[in-house]
């Protein structure tokens, strides 16, 4: 049994979450339903330190004829009993699915408000789309929903949204129409708890349209496209565990959701491709790579399941422990959160 946090604000954004992620499931189902084997979204739970500083809630997708895979998580996690701590409670949703289809595109999506015990609080506010293979329409019609809804925010969340997803040693950026808030407050709760809402019911609504579209104009694919989509995928893995603070950071704080912090990461990567990326890693990164391949069999394609991303999470775990300056290197955006900090 999960214990909840106190304040007002904190309770505020649960609601708020537990309603995005409600939402978002009906909608993966019923594509499941129209569309693949009526197969429904599964709920895990985990809790931490046994429920007593929260914990939270994941769906997972079980369609495969439609998604290859796919999680819908909310968290909150807290310290009203620990008043030496700076952090009062973190909530958040957090979702990535990547359909089967190479010709319909995953997408990323992250809300969170983030409480100090002394009251002040910000929002995180994430979105991209992320194509295996570059659809114009899909591009426009999701950057026209995040420009209309982000209002003022538009153009400071695209260029922030670029600056996090690129990536360096490749030369390229991981998907299309970034967006990406960090630190947002304007000081005004309501509107702030608003805006995120309006925010992420927007992305939802338009990337269930995506990809109900996509899967009715282009329900078969070739096996070219499904290459293409694994070479994407593995890079998005790249991307995840080498430079994703936010990932780092959730695996750093705590070791009971290894397993849901990994739920991003797609069900096959091409291990060679990734060991052919080693030596464009500058140091120590080139170690924590060749770490997290040596957790993938020499299967082709290397599946990732639960026990890999046990792995994983712990070769991440044990890298930025060892190098802790590393963390320097990951992505970032005009102001880099302390998310590790607030929790000590």
């Amino acid at each position: 049994m999960r214990q909840m946090a106190s304040s007002m604000k904190a309770k505020k954004a649960w609601d708020l979450v537990q309603n995005l992620q409600k939402h978002f499931v009906a909608q993966l189902d019923a594509v499941s339903l129209s569309t693949g084997q009526n197969s429904p979204c599964e709920s895990v739970e985990w809790l931490r330190d046994g429920g007593i500083h929260g914990g939270g809630i994941r769906y997972e997708t079980r369609d495969e004829s439609i998604f290859d895979r796919g999680s819908v998580n909310i968290s909150q996690v807290h310290y009203d009993n620990e008043p030496h701590r700076k952090l009062g409670s973190a909530t958040a949703i957090s979702t990535i699915i990547h359909p089967s289809n190479p010709n319909v595109p995953s997408m990323h999506m992250h809300i969170s408000w983030t409480q100090m015990k002394d009251g002040d609080g910000y929002w995180r506010i994430m979105a991209d789309l992320n194509p295996s293979i570059p659809n114009d329409r899909d591009t426009k019609m999701f950057d026209a929903m995040l420009k209309e809804v982000s209002k003022e925010q538009y153009e400071k969340g695209m260029l922030q949204g670029e600056r996090y997803f690129y990536i360096p040693v490749l030369g390229r950026y991981r998907g299309v129409g970034h967006f990406y808030l960090e630190g947002y407050s304007s000081e005004y709760f309501k509107e702030d708890i608003a805006y995120a809402r309006s925010i992420g019911e927007a992305v939802i609504d338009t990337y269930t349209k995506i990809i109900t579209e996509d899967l009715r104009q282009n329900p078969a694919y070739t096996d070219e496209e499904k290459a293409k989509q694994l070479a994407y995928h593995t890079l998005y893995f790249f991307q995840v565990l080498t430079l994703d603070r936010g990932t780092t950071s959730g695996l750093l704080v705590h070791d009971q959701n290894d397993v849901g912090i990994m739920g991003s990461i797609p069900s096959h990567v091409d291990r060679d491709l990734l060991s052919s990326w080693i030596e464009k890693m500058p140091k120590p990164q080139d170690q924590l790579l060749d770490s997290l391949i040596e957790v993938l069999s020499d299967q082709y394609p290397s599946p990732i399941g639960e026990s890999e991303k046990k792995g994983l999470a712990a070769c991440v775990r044990e890298h930025y422990r060892k190098h802790p300056e590393a963390i320097g290197m990951q992505a970032g955006g005009e102001i880099i959160p302390p998310t590790v900090a607030n929790h000590r």
